[in-house]
């Protein structure tokens, strides 16, 4: 089914209280992401300074007030709380509607946003903020800010809706996160995947080990450019998060209906912690922060009481920071050389009957999970923690990578590499999915490797999956690996526009979901990026069209 907006034919006036004021053709009205249902009315809703806004109970609060504050900065007009069903602007409760669902209705005399969690009610405002973007006037006192009149009733296709900052690579501090997380919560994307910890930097607080961040934070070089350039900047660079900032930055994600999972890299991409503290590693090398990206020889030596005490100790207080049911382990690209050649580690695989690495992966990433179960919270990790070969280019031995050891069931495996049957078969094995692969979602990826229609057109839910095992498909996210982006205008161009294609595969319904539509809205979306300031990627259509004549001369 097309947008329903866009196959409406004609004008209409908008008036309000017989105020004159200007037609609008149906066109000029667009949301992202696409609402499941949007039924156009008759006239419009004018926001004035006599007008009121009404709520009963807490779980409203919170978007009745960014409502009220987005008024209040968009139009001038400080719209006053009341007790009074009356009011002009009410949240009510709809005891029907499912989470994070929501209906807006929009009539000249009133609008009306009803659902049954906080989140509907955020989302509703979010959908509300993008309709009263249309005004008369050119900022003068004469502006009228209107609202047209509609009905939508709307709901998410996903759970998990979300988006990647990559802090370990290029610390980009408090301000970016939240520049992020507000874009984001207008996309109605509510994770925020925070890549804290990894081999060129450890950038959160943990006051038990405080080498963590002295040490582990700061670098003395970066690689440039691209992969093994043999470039660096000539410059030291670090930073990190202290915990009151991370707590800041958590109960801001929060009030904008985002929860922050934050990724402790283990047991591989932990050079930076091994350089804070040489006995986590296996080597027993002393070494310096990286300089250089990429799969580095050192893991956590996991055989070692004392390194799982650590890895418990530093999980213990990211759980007072974070209080996301999800913590990401990450797990990926494990080199398994170091361990090979431990005479300690194979001495203790021996004793325990594990018969490869990759088991020994499996093994201790089960015991992390069962301790981060024991705390109430669920481990995430990318889907190396299957024990199946992805990257057959990695192995230091024929077979490394293939484990007999099963990955607890309990955890959520996030796909990024690897045949699409993998993530099929995980599915229907009964383990929870979060679909990012890399083809398709890695942001860090150019825009003729993955333009805006590539990024529009992805699915979650591989080809011929059988619908019974849809439900394991929690959804997916856009990842922005910072290796080659050091500034914060690199990250933007990068993220935008295609975040907004990857916050509507997350919400929209396919049969809702219309490329041609999408880019009249984003249209729209651009103005509001440019308003405030972000560097987006300005040359998608150019790029489409320059695709389009080279399949036509095929």
């Amino acid at each position: 089914m097309k947008f329903i907006l866009f196959t409406l034919i004609g004008l209409f006036t908008l008036t309000n209280c017989a105020v004159k004021t200007k037609s609008f053709t149906a066109s000029e009205i667009a949301v992202l992401p696409q609402p499941n249902s949007l039924k156009l009315n008759e006239g419009s809703f004018k926001i004035t300074a006599d007008q009121t806004m009404s709520t009963n109970h807490d779980a409203q609060k919170t978007a009745a007030e960014d409502l009220q504050k987005y008024l209040a900065e968009t139009s001038g007009q400080n719209i006053t709380s009341s007790d009074s069903n009356d009011a002009s602007i009410t949240f009510e409760q709809n005891e029907s509607l499912g989470p994070e669902a929501y209906e807006l209705t929009v009539t000249p005399k009133k609008i009306r946003i009803l659902a049954n969690d906080a989140a509907g009610y955020f989302y509703g405002v979010q959908t509300l903020k993008q309709l009263v973007a249309i005004e008369t006037g050119e900022g003068t006192k004469n502006t009228s800010y209107l609202i047209p009149s509609v009905t939508i009733q709307d709901s998410p296709r996903f759970k998990w809706r979300a988006y990647m900052i990559d802090d370990s690579r290029y610390f980009h501090g408090e301000e970016h996160a939240k520049r992020m997380i507000d874009q984001m919560a207008l996309l109605k994307m509510n994770t925020l995947h925070w890549h804290l910890i990894d081999d060129a930097g450890w950038r959160v607080e943990i006051k038990k080990y405080p080498l963590l961040t002295e040490v582990g934070a700061f670098r003395a070089d970066t690689e440039i450019e691209t992969w093994k350039s043999g470039k660096t900047s000539g410059e030291p660079h670090g930073g990190f998060y202290t915990q009151e900032q991370i707590k800041d930055i958590v109960a801001y994600a929060k009030a904008r209906n985002i929860n922050v999972v934050p990724e402790f890299e283990m047991p591989g991409h932990s050079s930076a912690a091994i350089a804070a503290y040489t006995w986590l590693g296996t080597a027993g090398v002393d070494i310096d922060v990286p300089v250089t990206f990429g799969r580095l020889y050192d893991n956590y030596d996991v055989t070692k009481p004392e390194v799982i005490t650590f890895i418990k100790d530093v999980l213990t207080e990211l759980f007072e920071l974070f209080p996301s049911e999800v913590i990401h382990i990450g797990g990926d690209e494990v080199g398994y050389e170091v361990w090979e050649k431990s005479a300690s580690v194979q001495k203790y695989m021996k004793e325990h009957n594990i018969n490869t690495p990759a088991d020994l992966q499996i093994d201790f990433t089960n015991k992390i999970s069962q301790y981060i179960g024991d705390n109430g919270r669920r481990m995430m990790g990318w889907n190396e923690i299957l024990g199946k070969n992805i990257h057959t280019d990695f192995a230091e031995k024929k077979g490394d990578q293939e484990a007999e050891t099963e990955l607890a069931k309990n955890v959520i495996v996030h796909f990024w590499k690897g045949d699409l049957e993998l993530l099929s078969d995980a599915a229907k094995n009964g383990y929870a999915i979060v679909n990012s692969l890399h083809s398709s979602t890695y942001l860090d990826y150019g825009y003729t490797s993955i333009p805006l229609k590539k990024a529009y057109d992805f699915d979650p839910i591989p080809e011929g999956l059988d619908v019974q095992y849809h439900k394991n498909i929690y959804g997916t996210g856009a990842q922005m690996w910072s290796e080659w982006t050091p500034t914060h205008a690199d990250v933007e161009r990068q993220t935008f526009p295609r975040i907004a294609a990857y916050a509507e595969v997350g919400w929209t319904e396919l049969e809702n979901k219309d490329y041609d539509s999408f880019k009249v809205a984003l249209k729209k979306m651009q103005q509001h990026w440019d308003s405030v300031g972000i560097n987006y990627f300005k040359d998608s259509d150019k790029l489409e069209a320059e695709e389009k004549a080279k399949a036509e001369k095929k």
